[in-house]
């Protein structure tokens, strides 16, 4: 995490199509997005002076804005050449990238279809999401008390501000009792995601990960499966039930903030990170490496 407050970094923010300084990126207390959370964002990574799947980041952006019901007015390779030309104003090779769309302060009600659509990026350097002694020994997770919604009562394809307030909660209970994270459940009672990250399992050198049909199906997720799938490893998508959760022998996180973060524990259930773990780890450290880069090793 940053050692100052967010507001307080130095650097410039992309906002509506201009590059102005960090501090002057300001909306109005009335935003609609801050009301009724009317936004949706995305969390990317830079890795050598390159942002990972960027494009395929950018479109999930329009993506999730057209869930919500309103279009972005940056086209996919406006926000991509916007989120280039400011990493390099910021100077950073290796960085977190996270753009938003929101509705602006126009009107302020539940319904203000004519509100300003804005758009922000933002770039500063934050390590992984868990420290490296945490992703070593494998990270522990509580079992969260909110559930991932049925898909008929929220937007749960959309990467939407709102979804994340069960997260938000759910994480800062688990936090109080000396976990680093929750394990949710889907509103049928299965295995879902972590608050922030999806999740996979291994048996047997199989690999076991829940069905993403009401949570977001992660670009991160998408990788490790295709990697996992480029070893010859078969991957399994699938209803999970909490009762299968002692037949696995690991267990890893996947996101694009988690990146790979191997799993210790799930309430009472443990795991023992292994060679499933290290292989996908290193795997998706030599995927997100530039080309280049790897091409002058």
């Amino acid at each position: 995490m940053a050692s100052v407050p967010f507001d307080q970094l130095d650097g410039f923010i992309w906002m509506n199509g201009e590059f102005v300084n960090w501090a002057e990126a300001k909306i109005h207390v009335l935003t609609h997005g801050l009301h009724y959370a009317s936004a949706v964002f995305e969390g990317e990574r830079a890795y050598g002076g390159e942002i990972f799947k960027l494009t395929e980041h950018s479109e999930r952006l329009h993506e999730s804005a057209r869930i919500m019901g309103f279009s972005i007015p940056y086209s996919v390779a406006e926000i991509d050449d916007a989120c280039r030309k400011l990493l390099k104003m910021q100077g950073f090779r290796d960085a977190y990238v996270r753009p938003i769309a929101w509705r602006g302060s126009d009107s302020l009600g539940v319904s203000a279809p004519n509100n300003r659509i804005n758009c922000a990026i933002a770039i500063w350097q934050w390590p992984s999401y868990f420290s490296p002694e945490q992703k070593l020994k494998g990270i522990r997770l509580d079992l969260a008390e909110y559930r991932r919604p049925d898909p008929r009562t929220a937007p749960s394809h959309a990467k939407a501000s709102g979804l994340y307030m069960i997260c938000t909660i759910s994480k800062h209970a688990a936090e109080a009792k000396g976990y680093s994270d929750a394990m949710m459940l889907d509103w049928r009672g299965q295995v879902a995601e972590a608050t922030g990250a999806n999740i996979f399992f291994a048996k047997e050198g199989r690999l076991h990960t829940p069905k993403a049909d009401c949570f977001l199906n992660g670009i991160t997720r998408k990788t490790v499966i295709e990697l996992a799938r480029a070893r010859g490893i078969e991957v399994a998508e699938r209803a999970i039930m909490p009762e299968e959760l002692d037949s696995f022998e690991e267990c890893f996180l996947t996101g694009s903030a988690a990146e790979v973060t191997p799993v210790a524990e799930i309430g009472p259930h443990r795991f023992q990170p292994g060679a499933m773990c290290k292989s996908m780890l290193e795997d998706y450290a030599a995927a997100v490496q530039p080309k280049h880069a790897v091409a002058a090793e």
